[in-house]
Parts: C-alpha cells; sequence; structure tokens
C-alpha cells in the first residue's frame, strides 16, 4: 500500500475542502446540520488553513485530488493549556477510505501538534461512531472521560467521548 502525501492546508483548497465535507457529511459523526449549496468558505478567522493538513493520493496525476484532512488546533486560548492540541476534525473521501488515509492523517497530525511543542492530543467522537473510536484505539487514544447524552440527533441521545495521548509516551514508542 502507498501512503498519501500529507501536506499543509492552504487557501487554495478552500473549495474542494468544502466540497470534501460535502461528501463526506454523516449522522455518525456529525453534530451539525449537512452543509447546503451554496458552500460558504470552508477557511475563516476560528478555521486558518495552518490549522489543517491534508492528504493527497500517491498517485501519478492525482496531485490536484484531496483524500482526506485533518485539522489540529488549540482548544482554548489559554496559556495554561498552550500545551494541548486538539482533532476538531477528520474526513477522509469514500473514494479513499480503507486505504491509510485517516491513519495516515492522525500520525502526521500528532507529529504536527509534537512540533507546535504540544505535551497530548485529544479529540472528542460520538459514542456510536465505532469506526473511528476503534481507530483512535489502535493509534494509543484512550477514552478519558464520556458526556452521557450530550447530543440529541434525530430522535436518540448520543453520548460525546473524550479520548486523548500524551504525545511525549507517542514520541518514544513511535
Amino acid at each position: 500500500m502507498t501512503l498519501p502525501r500529507i501536506r499543509p492546508a492552504s487557501h487554495s483548497d478552500d473549495a474542494a475542502l468544502s466540497e470534501l465535507d460535502l461528501a463526506t457529511w454523516s449522522p455518525l459523526h456529525a453534530v451539525s446540520p449537512r452543509p447546503q449549496q451554496p458552500l460558504g468558505p470552508f477557511f475563516d478567522d476560528r478555521h486558518p488553513p495552518e490549522d489543517f493538513l491534508v492528504a493527497e493520493p500517491a498517485v501519478a496525476g492525482a496531485e490536484d485530488r484531496i483524500a482526506g484532512y485533518i485539522r489540529i488546533a488549540r482548544p482554548t486560548p489559554l496559556a495554561s493549556n498552550a500545551h494541548v492540541r486538539q482533532i476538531q476534525g477528520l474526513a477522509v473521501h469514500e473514494w479513499a477510505r480503507r486505504a491509510g488515509v485517516a491513519r495516515a492523517l492522525l500520525r502526521a497530525g500528532a507529529l504536527h501538534a509534537r512540533n507546535q511543542g504540544a505535551r497530548r492530543l485529544t479529540l472528542r467522537v460520538l459514542g456510536h461512531n465505532t469506526p473511528a473510536r476503534r481507530l483512535y484505539e489502535s493509534e494509543g487514544y484512550a477514552v478519558e472521560g464520556v458526556l452521557p447524552g450530550e447530543f440529541r440527533l434525530g430522535d436518540a441521545y448520543v453520548d460525546d467521548v473524550l479520548m486523548g495521548i500524551a504525545l511525549a509516551d507517542r514520541a518514544r514508542s513511535g
């Protein structure tokens, strides 16, 4: 298997990332309504390109296609929390799934966070998103808390699962 090329996002990725968000929207992971056409800008003041890494297929001629993205950002603006980064988005196109793209993005995201001086990387995942939870656990993330019934999606209340990993430990074992 050839791993995707991971690179920092740029403003020129805006339209492709908006389309990716629309194409990958699912009640399995989304707590907000499905995006509607016309799509607004993907990047804004709260979601700048420097928070994102994108994956491109490692196939000649496909460099202009984005297979997926991960967003790594500070969870709060507090100085006392500056050593933590949070995954605030991970999406992979259907055509690129089961090819190691999400795993490659997670690993690149952890390295990106470490390079920013982070010691911890956290995320939130819906309790019913079993495939994502298995992937995170296989990469060393542990459940650190559960907010029972935090979201009402359709007719069901869904848990918000908090997971994290110590990047210092990851650096030694990875």
